[in-house]
């Protein structure tokens, strides 16, 4: 529960909710989309992976492709099947323009399809390497800035 006032009453002024911040320039932000970025990707020395491959499993007219890509079909080294999703989100191009920021955080990559159990399945095809390094291994995924509508 919050104390902000919303009402302007007394010496407070009307409060919006709103703040005139800009996501994602800050030092902290930079450093927080950094260390994501490294985490999607990081891979210890003999680390053993797996490789998964992510299936389209939602019907060609399902309301999820609507503002996406293509469904396709790609194949990622990863620790695990939900570690599959991580990878292959990172692996898209996160928001870059100024004016298109998400509402909820600094990044787009929690509201990924892949991400998405009934967008896509995650089957483990091998188990145990160690020569391989965590990420993209077979496919594309989208890699286009998104912009604004507005102006």
């Amino acid at each position: 529960m919050s104390n902000a006032r919303n009402d302007g009453i007394g010496n407070e002024p009307f409060n919006t909710g709103t703040s005139s911040t800009n996501f994602g320039r800050s030092v902290e932000s930079q450093a927080q989309i950094a260390d994501a970025e490294a985490a999607a990707t990081a891979t210890n020395e003999g680390e053993l992976l797996n490789i998964y491959r992510l299936v389209p499993v939602a019907p060609a007219n399902d309301a999820r492709w609507d503002n996406g890509p293509e469904p396709q079909e790609i194949t990622v080294a990863a620790r695990t099947a939900g570690d599959a999703r991580i990878v292959a989100a990172g692996s898209e191009l996160d928001y870059m323009e100024v004016e298109a920021l998400p509402g909820e955080d600094v990044t787009t990559r929690h509201a990924s399809l892949f991400r998405d159990e009934k967008a896509y399945t995650v089957m483990e095809v091998e188990k145990g390497r160690r020569d391989l390094k965590r990420g993209l291994i077979e496919g594309r995924t989208r890699v286009d800035t998104i912009t604004p509508l507005q102006t």
